[in-house]
């Protein structure tokens, strides 16, 4: 596969931003689909804060009725995100406007580890976090969304 096809096929691994797939691809070939893995959380792992903020930012709201990408569409379904009551609704809206004012970046947790009751636990107490811990959390959780993103697309 040539560096632009690559980055086509994987380029939605990282919601937004193809450039891990990009660079990525410089370490070609990968012995399995874990070790492809391993490079891109590596290059996740050696971006810049500003870079790594950004990549943060390119996260949807959980529950959120605007525009995602197909695969935030998909994992946020499988727990039901996308059927929320009008109180559930209200409440994940709340609790992401409370994450965001508090750290001035949306929530992201890897919602197929997790069932609606224990997202909103989680969204409870990492709001108890300092700045620091937070930052390095939604690196840790888009890491593993990746992962599944990863696993998924091989399946396909």
């Amino acid at each position: 596969m040539s560096q632009a096809e690559f980055t086509e096929a994987l380029g939605s691994i990282f919601e937004h931003t193809p450039e891990i797939a990009a660079e990525a691809w410089r370490s070609c070939p990968f012995a399995d689909v874990q070790n492809l893995h391993q490079v891109m959380a590596a290059i996740v792992m050696a971006m810049n804060d500003a870079e790594k903020l950004k990549l943060i930012c390119a996260h949807p709201d959980l529950g959120s009725k605007f525009k995602m990408a197909e695969a935030s569409v998909q994992e946020q379904s499988t727990v039901g995100l996308d059927q929320l009551s009008a109180i559930e609704y209200d409440r994940f809206q709340n609790l992401n406007q409370a994450y965001k004012d508090k750290f001035s970046f949306p929530f992201i947790i890897a919602v197929r580890n997790h069932t609606k009751d224990s997202i909103l636990a989680a969204f409870e107490q990492r709001l108890k976090n300092n700045l620091e811990v937070e930052k390095n959390q939604a690196i840790a959780e888009i890491i593993e969304i990746a992962r599944w993103r990863l696993v998924l697309a091989v399946k396909n």
